[in-house]
């Protein structure tokens, strides 16, 4: 996929396509003194991604308020998100690498992000309207780390692979919650995991 296919799907402004036309530039800047995203991606960073992170946006009822992205990286999905809604994004990372080069995009393209480099169990927690993750944990390790930020109408998005039935399953167990699966744009295997009304057991 090419920046003009992603133009084609996604109808972002000129002004956005540029922001994100940056931060491809920087990935692969950075990406030769870090490890940031699979190497194998970089040739479809667009698509893999790009799009995959921006998809997110079409499976939340918010249209603004606080949205925390756990275990960001290289800032997918948040600074996309960041990138084309009006949303306070917060970033949460451990790893100070990683920090840097988000801190980075954010500058370079006016994107403004809060970035916690700290592990999330150490946060000062604060409410969030939705709580986002991209290949961190299982969906119960992520409710028990979204728990404390979470409130009756926060709305979790999680992007998730071929285990997604399993994990669903054994989180059951713990918690309440109403689930829908989204097919990923990007992925045969993949969803958009959404989960709402999450109570504890």
């Amino acid at each position: 996929m090419t920046e003009s296919e992603f133009l084609d799907i996604t109808g972002v402004s000129r002004e956005t396509l540029d922001k994100l036309r940056t931060y491809v530039v920087l990935l692969n800047k950075w990406q030769k003194a870090i490890n940031l995203v699979s190497k194998s991606t970089l040739p479809h960073v667009w698509e893999r991604h790009i799009l995959d992170s921006y998809q997110i946006l079409t499976h939340v009822r918010a249209t603004s308020g606080t949205w925390i992205d756990f275990g960001s990286g290289a800032g997918f999905p948040a600074l996309v998100v960041a990138m084309v809604s009006d949303f306070d994004i917060h970033v949460v990372e451990s790893d100070q690498r990683k920090c840097l080069f988000m801190r980075e995009v954010s500058r370079e393209t006016s994107t403004p992000i809060t970035v916690h480099n700290q592990r999330i169990e150490k946060i000062d927690a604060f409410p969030a309207e939705v709580i986002s993750a991209r290949a961190l944990a299982p969906v119960e390790k992520l409710l028990e780390y979204a728990e404390p930020f979470s409130h009756p109408k926060t709305e979790f998005c999680f992007l998730k692979g071929q285990d997604v039935d399993a994990e669903l399953t054994k989180a059951a167990k713990c918690w309440n919650m109403s689930v829908n699966k989204h097919q990923s744009l990007t992925s045969k295997d993949g969803c958009i995991l959404t989960l709402e009304d999450v109570s504890r057991r």
